[in-house]
């Protein structure tokens, strides 16, 4: 089968290294363009960015000449990596241009005809796209992936959806490098905690209940469950651990709960997506696990991982769970979209 070529919009900064990373050798999509913002533009790669990813630029890559991000001779097939201060007017235009833009940016996650997916949850959310292009007018289109906190927090609900959830609270432990490079200084993040992540408590609340809601013909009916969440970066280099409290409508026993993460499987694991983990959630027996430095590459960082359950004093239940916040919650979410969305039919030209 012939390789869809596939470009990345903002291809110099930090999300847009671990889209080339995990595009490098993908079996469906082969990466031909690299666009930035003017400065960067008519460069090589290896003279336009500084890799700050373990190991060297591929090589195919290095030498290859960054592109204006503007539509023209890009492939119809974009993931966008743009800072959020220029996404929106970017986005749409490539949209608008007939480009299929798959999106890491916060700026149309909550748009209310733009899917905002992880795929094992909500894959029938994609039926908001005829809508959307009709709505605006667009040749193309524009598909999200949450904010990395929230895929591993409706990761980890996605199996226990059946239970009728209600309300949680959540903490996080986020990793450095969600903040991106150079990120959080080091006298401010080693050997200490920051409670503040701006914006991130509300992208969780918010978008959690548009991922776990359900679609009604033209739009998302929000889970009708409250969320309450507390963002804190800590001294962790990838992975963000989620403690989350539950309350259910109805009353699931231990052993229902555990059989629901260990069986659970759904849309890409039934296509054998390339980018899906064969089992998406998994449950660790150990007290003291999932830890992000031993868990977080496991499963090639595409796996959540889910411990500790017991039951909770003020809801129902409570556990831990975990995930690579820059692979799962970043680029490799936006690839596995894309193949969702191929398996859908709907790069087709």
């Amino acid at each position: 089968m012939n390789k869809i070529e596939v470009g990345i919009l903002g291809a110099t900064g930090m999300v847009g290294q671990h889209f080339i990373k995990f595009l490098d050798g993908h079996p469906l999509f082969d990466l031909t363009w690299l666009g930035a913002s003017e400065r960067s533009a008519g460069k090589r790669y290896s003279d336009a960015a500084k890799w700050n990813l373990a190991g060297a630029t591929p090589g195919r890559i290095a030498s290859r000449k960054v592109e204006d991000a503007k539509p023209g001779n890009a492939p119809k097939l974009v993931f966008s990596a743009m800072d959020a201060g220029v996404a929106t007017e970017i986005e749409q235009a490539f949209a608008q241009a007939g480009h299929v833009v798959v999106s890491n940016s916060r700026n149309h996650r909550m748009d209310q005809d733009v899917p905002l997916i992880v795929p094992e949850i909500n894959a029938d959310h994609l039926k908001l796209i005829p809508g959307q292009r009709k709505l605006r007018g667009w040749k193309g289109q524009i598909v999200t992936n949450p904010n990395c906190s929230t895929i591993v927090l409706t990761m980890a609900l996605g199996p226990l959806k059946q239970f009728g959830i209600t309300r949680m609270i959540v903490t996080t432990m986020q990793a450095v490098s969600g903040a991106g490079y150079p990120g959080v200084p080091s006298m401010d993040i080693l050997g200490n905690v920051v409670p503040y992540i701006g914006g991130e408590e509300e992208k969780m609340q918010q978008e959690t209940q548009k991922i776990m809601g359900d679609f009604a013909g033209d739009h998302i009916t929000p889970l009708a469950a409250k969320v309450s969440a507390h963002c804190n970066r800590v001294a962790v280099v990838d992975g963000h651990t989620v403690t989350v409290s539950v309350e259910f409508a109805t009353r699931p026993s231990e052993a229902d709960l555990l059989n629901a993460f260990r069986s659970f499987t759904s849309v890409p694991q039934e296509r054998n997506l390339p980018s899906a983990p064969k089992y998406p959630v998994q449950y660790m027996i150990e007290n003291d696990r999932p830890q992000p430095r031993k868990d977080a590459e496991r499963e090639h960082g595409m796996a959540t991982f889910v411990g500790r359950l017991r039951p909770c004093p003020v809801f129902d239940w409570k556990f831990v769970a975990l995930g690579h916040n820059t692979v799962r919650g970043a680029a490799g979410a936006a690839v596995l979209n894309a193949e969702l969305m191929q398996s859908e039919g709907l790069l087709d030209s």
